[in-house]
């Protein structure tokens, strides 16, 4: 591997860097950042085309490279800086997704929304009953032929589905034949406003809700709100994936958790003296970074692997697994450097009590378990 970059990649990096300097959005007093200073920075994104960064440009994007995607988004991330976009679910599955697979007229429709910020979606993946199997999903879309346009009726139930109770629109996959496990899964782009759709919050260990239930009652849906051929939601899916996925997202966003943590410990104390002075803490902070730091080379591994022209490759599944390992012992960590503080109530005790999105969303650990070991060192299935 060369860790070296390029003259082209330190000059983007330097842009970038500027870009932050100059526009990064303030925190207020509570922590938060005002509505319209997030509108500000993202207006002045889609100017740049950083939001859609590496799409082709003739569908609205950057056209950027995966190392300048990389770059991008790793120097957003040091500078704990808002997110690329507002419709974090659009822009990372539907827009992909889309610009692969979507007709002239959906790219059309669809894509200058996302870019904008003027849309809103969720993912309607997990059923009860198949955990994490996804193949396995039995929602159904029954395709009727009728005089007033041809349309698919769906009927079943969706859960976990993260911002159902504010998106605009549910990128979805459904069963349109039993026959095949993989080939009868079709991909339907649906107004969340249909009737027939109801959502139920599911709300967290502090009261708060982003997971919801989604139930379909004989929704009709426009033949042209189908993405891809009927029978191809399985690989419409799966391609939207090779949009970047090297895994490194998931150092960057334990590198910044691993700061706060620092500070945290900076400012705690343990007999009497900060706790960062104290072997016991500098030790588990220790072997956090080496953890994450082990998680950065793997991704840049599996980048550099793509920038050779190889696929996407299922070692990210370990960075994943990775993080699963890290994010509860961390959570966990922090309330004993809190001490009594850790009754009351802030956003180390939200994480401590709200880590299991994180932690099982995207495929659980024993997914992530199984996937490295059939795939990555060939062991028979279990």
């Amino acid at each position: 591997m060369d860790f070296n970059f390029s003259e082209q990649d330190e000059r983007f990096r330097a842009e970038v860097r500027a870009f932050i300097e100059q526009n990064n959005p303030p925190f207020d007093a509570s922590g938060d950042r005002s509505p319209e200073d997030i509108a500000a920075w993202n207006q002045k994104l889609a100017e740049k085309r950083w939001i859609g960064f590496s799409w082709p440009r003739e569908d609205g994007g950057g056209g950027g490279s995966l190392i300048e995607q990389f770059i991008l988004k790793e120097e957003m991330s040091k500078a704990h800086a808002p997110a690329l976009g507002s419709d974090f679910m659009g822009l990372a599955w539907v827009g992909p997704a889309l610009i692969r697979h979507g007709t002239p007229a959906q790219k059309e429709r669809f894509l200058p929304d996302l870019l904008q910020g003027h849309s809103l979606w969720c993912t309607g993946y997990s059923e009860p009953g198949i955990g994490s199997d996804l193949a396995g999903l039995q929602t159904k879309a029954t395709l009727v032929e009728a005089a007033d346009g041809s349309h698919y009726l769906v009927n079943g139930q969706k859960i976990w589905t993260t911002a159902a109770h504010v998106a605009k629109w549910i990128f979805m996959l459904v069963r349109t034949s039993s026959e095949s496990r993989y080939g009868g899964i079709t991909c339907l782009l649906i107004p969340m406003d249909s009737p027939g759709i109801e959502v139920r919050p599911i709300e967290n260990l502090v009261g708060h809700h982003s997971f919801n239930q989604v139930f379909f009652n004989d929704v009709r849906v426009p033949l042209e709100n189908r993405l891809g051929a009927e029978g191809e939601g399985w690989k419409v899916v799966m391609g939207a994936l090779a949009n970047e996925r090297s895994g490194i997202s998931e150092s960057t966003g334990m590198e910044r958790e691993l700061d706060d943590l620092k500070e945290l410990a900076r400012r705690s104390t343990k007999n009497g003296r900060p706790a960062l002075e104290d072997p016991s803490v500098r030790r588990e902070l220790g072997r956090y970074e080496s953890m994450i730091s082990a998680m950065r080379l793997n991704g840049l591994r599996n980048l550099t692997r793509q920038l050779q022209g190889d696929p996407p490759s299922t070692e990210t599944s370990v960075n994943k697994f990775l993080r699963g390992q890290l994010e509860i012992p961390m959570a966990d960590f922090s309330m004993s450097l809190l001490g009594s503080e850790a009754q009351e109530m802030g956003p180390w005790q939200s994480s401590s009590l709200t880590f299991h999105g994180v932690v099982i969303g995207g495929g659980s650990p024993n997914i992530q378990r199984n996937i490295i070991a059939e795939r990555i060192l060939g062991l028979p299935k279990d």
